[in-house]
């Protein structure tokens, strides 16, 4: 959920629209993202993170220029919480039990979460197996991870990364299923042989992705290997260039931020990978 346009659903019709109260660029650090996790939105891969050192959290920081790859840290009211579950493909009643859960302890989800993931050495099995055992649940695609910002709040991540299991063995994770034992950039998901694969959907997915970069966040690691003259890279920026109209004004409706906190937070600055491929979408 990099964009005004992902985040409001408009590719999916306004499915699973959501609108955060606030926004914050962050970015991200020992995480590495990818294509791997089977779509609930369709037959196509979605975006999954994963640590590049499994031994050490995830975590971020909202420092500006910070080298980390590019995210959102959003706030959503706690009636969201249902929505956020269903978009991640994860069951609203299990997610409402977590949240009631760190609710009795006495502590934001987050934190709730976090140590959770301290107990288990933040080891991704251990701790699918952990949440499995607490609420009678998982999901064979995403599940929430703690990750720490450096201003001392703990926030939530979906991540996938089940393919060592979902926590459950009887229920076979999405990515063990369709064996995705690693990330894959978007030319490479091209030539996966998902039954049935969305290739306009793939590209009207990572289009929303990338977007993002038009508010200045770092999605380099998602665009750094692009070659123009490859026919997905012209179907990308033929899919891009239409939605980038209006993204900025999308961007402020999705995040109920004004212009004026906008322009303090986010930068104009579109990463150089970047540069190319608006190029070619003719986007200015």
């Amino acid at each position: 959920m990099l964009s005004g346009y992902g985040l409001l659903a408009e590719r999916r019709g306004g499915a699973s629209r959501l609108v955060a109260r606030d926004v914050h660029p962050v970015g991200i650090h020992n995480a590495r993202r990818g294509l791997a996790k089977p779509s609930s939105h369709g037959s196509y891969l979605a975006m999954d993170i994963e640590p590049v050192d499994r031994r050490v959290p995830i975590s971020a920081t909202i420092a500006a220029g910070d080298a980390g790859i590019g995210g959102l840290l959003l706030s959503f009211e706690r009636e969201c919480a249902p929505l956020i579950a269903r978009r991640e493909e994860y069951d609203p009643d299990a997610f409402e039990r977590l949240i009631g859960l760190a609710d009795r302890a006495g502590l934001p989800l987050g934190l709730f979460l976090m140590e959770i993931a301290n107990d288990t050495n933040f080891d991704l099995l251990a701790y699918r197996v952990a949440l499995r055992t607490m609420l009678d649940y998982t999901s064979p695609g995403y599940i929430f991870h703690p990750i720490e910002i450096d201003d001392g709040r703990v926030a939530i991540i979906a991540i996938g990364s089940g393919f060592d299991g979902s926590g459950d063995p009887k229920i076979v994770s999405r990515r063990q299923q369709y064996k995705m034992h690693r990330l894959l950039s978007l030319d490479e998901s091209m030539r996966t042989e998902i039954p049935g694969f969305d290739r306009a959907g793939q590209i009207g997915y990572y289009a929303e992705c990338v977007l993002g970069g038009l508010h200045g966040v770092d999605v380099g690691d998602l665009t750094s290997q692009f070659d123009v003259e490859a026919e997905w890279a012209r179907e990308l920026a033929a899919h891009l260039g239409p939605i980038a109209a209006g993204e900025r004004e999308r961007f402020l409706a999705a995040t109920s931020i004004d212009a004026a906190r906008y322009g303090e937070r986010f930068s104009s600055r579109r990463a150089a990978s970047l540069a190319a491929l608006l190029k070619l979408a003719d986007v200015v």
